[in-house]
């Protein structure tokens, strides 16, 4: 069943035909209308109340297509356990946290107007573009070098407490770190002038992201978790997954994501919303990792679905597969969860087939809801152009 998703135009956005959320979304819907001023930043999948697909053929939401037969459409289950999205990023998202359960659930019996359900949300991003993300903290002791290295940064968190990252560790690091989100403003401005000012001719990748957030978050002490956390540089099929706990932002490009399916965002710098300081700090992981360690590498699912490359967090709520076969494959059979699936088509074209199910002419633009009564598994045929196509499901493997 072919579907429509729900677009959002967040500021962070890029705007109008830049945007892969609008190349997407015009070739599956004939009635979309671009503005070219208008950031468009997010293609919601799913059926998340904040944003539902809705039914082609109907108009349905199809969160109400859903609920009308739980256990043919997903199995039994009250709702999808995920979220699947495009994102198109312009200028950063926030620095921000995700809570585990057992916190998200204080947060939102504490704070239900700031954290609105008692979720987790954990998710992963697979890079489409070039896509550059803020993730985790560095190696203490590469945090150690990058501040020691820079006297604004010394001056403004001193000297003694830089040394605790060597000699504590993650003790010392939540100490540093904690010192620096609770700066006051004057001393922050003081250090990202002197930043600013040393940054105007050098053209390392650390001086070109400083320099553009600088550009669209003016004074913003986010900017300085630069020289903290990992500057994750993705090629198109690359990968990282945000467990709980760990600091990050996505900075630019574009990407597919899933999520669970929560709003449970702890904040606290690149952004105008309300920033948690105090939650952030507490529930942060300090160990630091390298930067290919990051990286979230996909497994075969088994021999007869060479194509399929399986992305699985270890986590039951989703897992995304992306499919990608030559064009001198004609026919092949992808899985199906047995609690349904979401799949978009990234490129080329195929016939789509199963029992249970209508025939489906698929291509770049498509996306199709499969139900969890079409059984295990789907067929491809008259595939043409290298047909790309990333499909959320549960991670029942």
């Amino acid at each position: 069943m072919e579907i429509f998703g729900d677009i959002k135009n967040y500021d962070w956005g890029k705007l109008g035909g830049e945007s892969e959320v609008v190349k997407l979304v015009q070739l599956n819907d004939d009635s979309f209308v671009v503005d070219n001023k208008k950031p468009y930043s997010e293609l919601w999948m799913g059926d998340h109340v904040s944003g539902p697909s809705k039914v082609k053929a109907t108009g349905e939401s199809l969160g109400e297509f859903i609920q009308k037969d739980l256990k043919g459409n997903i199995g039994g289950q009250a709702k999808l356990p995920f979220l699947f999205k495009v994102l198109s990023i312009r200028k950063a998202l926030s620095i921000q946290v995700h809570p585990n359960k057992s916190e998200a659930e204080r947060l939102h019996s504490l704070y239900p107007d700031i954290y609105k359900d008692a979720n987790h949300k954990p998710e992963i991003a697979i890079a489409l573009t070039p896509f550059l993300a803020l993730c985790d903290f560095r190696p203490h002791g590469e945090i150690y070098q990058l501040l020691k290295s820079h006297n604004e940064l010394v001056e403004l968190l001193g000297s003694g407490n830089i040394d605790l990252i060597n000699s504590n560790g993650a003790d010392g690091l939540k100490m540093c770190y904690s010192k620096l989100m609770k700066c006051d403003d004057t001393s922050i401005r003081k250090c990202i002038d002197s930043l600013t000012d040393k940054f105007k001719n050098d053209n390392s990748k650390l001086a070109e992201v400083f320099n553009q957030i600088q550009k669209d978050f003016p004074y913003d002490v986010g900017s300085l978790s630069l020289f903290f956390l990992n500057l994750i540089e993705m090629k198109p099929g690359q990968s990282i997954y945000l467990a709980a706990k760990i600091p990050h932002a996505y900075l630019f490009g574009d990407c597919i994501e899933c999520m669970s399916c929560s709003d449970n965002v702890v904040r606290a710098g690149l952004t105008p919303k309300f920033k948690d300081v105090e939650n952030l700090l507490s529930m942060l992981i300090y160990d630091g990792r390298n930067a290919n360690e990051i990286l979230f590498k996909p497994e075969m699912i088994d021999e007869k679905h060479q194509f399929t490359s399986l992305f699985r967090p270890p986590i039951d709520d989703f897992a995304v597969a992306k499919v990608e076969i030559p064009q001198s494959v004609k026919d092949y059979e992808i899985v199906n969860s047995k609690f349904g699936s979401i799949i978009l088509v990234i490129s080329g074209s195929a016939i789509m087939s199963a029992s249970g199910m209508e025939t489906l002419n698929i291509k770049r633009g498509s996306i199709i809801f499969v139900p969890s009564s079409v059984g295990p598994s789907l067929k491809l045929s008259n595939i043409e152009n290298n047909l790309i196509c990333y499909q959320a499901m549960y991670n029942d493997f």
